[in-house]
């Protein structure tokens, strides 16, 4: 995947605050303010309130993200490897993929109470299943020739988990984790607009949108949009880290 530079990516945020304004300017009405309102406002509150939402929701975000992943790879590695397995959980894998999980939240709620470990658990199991698949496939896809040729110099299944499947799945692991950061970030919105006092879905619906303030309201999807790109160009930057690594080798 392309990297971009600090240049590309400036340009790209400078013709989205064109496109911002020019619709402002268009709507004319408080409900769209202008950018050249909600930046200052954006970085003041981010010195203060905003901050802080800003912080908690790094926190569970990022913490849901390292459990699933933490989780699903191995899962999905074993499931790649073995094929039986595989046959025998892949019906039951299939359904609960395809159920929407965010209808959950008031069942995680029911079961963990209304805390920080419900919201971040609901995030991970989202994301379990979405990383589980994807790095199933790619281990199970791996060439048979390739398998065969390691396995005849006496790997056995944790030599082939470790040395080949591992290191062959990583791009797709790192693909799934970036292609998870806008859902797990949606997920959090949503789980944050009640029943808590911080997070930036409850700063964006409760503290804003529900008083009209609507440059705060603004200040707040910049924020977890920011926090959105923070997490994806991480993303980018480590692949490009192993990439490089691996030419070099």
């Amino acid at each position: 995947m392309k990297r971009y530079t600090i240049k590309e990516i400036s340009m790209g945020f400078v013709m989205f605050l064109i496109l911002w304004e020019a619709l402002a300017l268009v709507v004319n009405k408080p409900i769209l303010s202008s950018p050249l309102s909600v930046l200052p406002m954006f970085i003041k509150l981010m010195a203060g309130e905003l901050g802080i939402h800003f912080l908690v929701s790094t926190l569970r975000v990022i913490t849901a993200i390292l459990a699933a992943t933490i989780t699903a790879v191995p899962a999905g590695l074993v499931l790649g490897q073995m094929t039986k397995l595989n046959q025998f959980f892949s019906p039951l894998i299939s359904i609960l993929y395809a159920i929407p999980k965010i209808v959950l939240l008031p069942v995680v709620y029911v079961l963990f109470g209304i805390s920080d470990f419900s919201k971040i658990f609901l995030i991970s199991l989202i994301l379990f299943f979405q990383i589980l698949v994807v790095v199933r496939d790619e281990s199970a896809g791996l060439p048979k020739t390739l398998i065969n040729s390691v396995r005849t110099l006496g790997a056995g299944r944790l030599a082939l988990l470790r040395f080949v499947y591992f290191p062959a799945s990583i791009p797709a692991i790192l693909t799934a984790v970036r292609v998870s950061i806008g859902t797990s970030l949606a997920v959090l919105f949503i789980a944050e607009q009640s029943l808590t006092e911080y997070g930036l879905g409850y700063f964006i619906i409760v503290r804003a949108y529900q008083s009209l303030r609507y440059k705060e309201m603004y200040a707040g999807i910049l924020a977890i949009s920011f926090l959105g790109f923070l997490l994806y160009y991480l993303i980018d930057i480590l692949e490009w880290k192993i990439s490089r690594h691996k030419a070099d080798q």
